[in-house]
């Protein structure tokens, strides 16, 4: 799996692929990453990748010939016609869905975009795909193309100590997509409060079914709307609706 970014501050990039659990991925070779500066592929004396906006306006807009030349680049060296994803406000929002069929994929090049944006034309000719973070502006989409090769980093074999880590995080399609429990560790009380008493009982099912009760609950107060799409799913049984009867909203 390859994945290659292309920004004007790939330096930006180092502490993710050397630091953390998710460097396994990259050390390891699972994901490759290569950086990739359209800054480097300008033209004149100061390598000039921006100009100021056809019609007027405030900021700068990143120059498509730069980029594109950069992409082509990137395309030669390839062994796979990948896609080419820009992160952007009118993206579809990264779920985690969408991180697993990446996580599935053979890697994309991610354009991290800066200033007011990046000239249509480019982004007409060249974007296959466009992924948003959420309904907020960055200075530029660098830390969206970190948090997509992180979410994708630790989904790679191997790469989280226990393989079934994963499995239990929120959103999963093994928790029917809905917001993970809460969790404790030692010592049994903190702060004057306690670990719940069936965390301690050692009856496996009963902490199973507390777990599940509790991400009912969870998800019931915070995220109602993915309670909507287990029960249009068919994922939620009697025991299930039952828990979220007792719900308070």
């Amino acid at each position: 799996m390859r994945f290659d970014v292309i920004s004007l501050f790939p330096e930006l990039f180092a502490p993710l692929l050397t630091s953390g659990i998710t460097r396994r991925a990259f050390e390891s070779g699972q994901m490759e990453v290569k950086l990739a500066n359209p800054r480097d592929h300008a033209q004149g004396n100061y390598r000039r990748v921006d100009d100021r906006a056809y019609g007027g306006g405030p900021g700068m807009v990143m120059m498509a010939e730069p980029l594109a030349q950069c992409l082509a680049g990137i395309k030669a060296a390839r062994p796979d016609a990948a896609p080419v994803v820009l992160f952007s406000p009118i993206g579809k929002p990264l779920n985690h869905a969408s991180v697993e069929r990446w996580a599935a994929s053979h890697g994309a090049v991610l354009i991290c975009g800066r200033y007011e944006g990046i000239d249509q034309r480019f982004i007409d000719a060249q974007v296959d795909e466009q992924i948003s973070l959420g309904d907020f502006i960055l200075s530029g989409g660098e830390i969206a193309a970190m948090a997509l090769l992180d979410a994708v980093a630790r989904l790679q074999p191997g790469v989280l100590g226990d393989e079934a880590s994963h499995q239990q995080d929120s959103f999963n399609p093994s928790l029917d997509g809905l917001l993970d429990c809460p969790h404790y560790t030692r010592p049994e009380t903190w702060a004057g409060q306690a670990v719940p008493d069936v965390l301690l009982s050692g009856h496996h099912s009963q902490i199973e079914r507390w777990r599940r009760d509790q991400r009912l609950t969870l998800t019931a107060r915070h995220r109602p709307d993915l309670i909507v799409q287990a029960r249009d799913a068919g994922c939620l049984s009697a025991q299930d609706e039952a828990a979220l009867s007792h719900c308070q909203p």
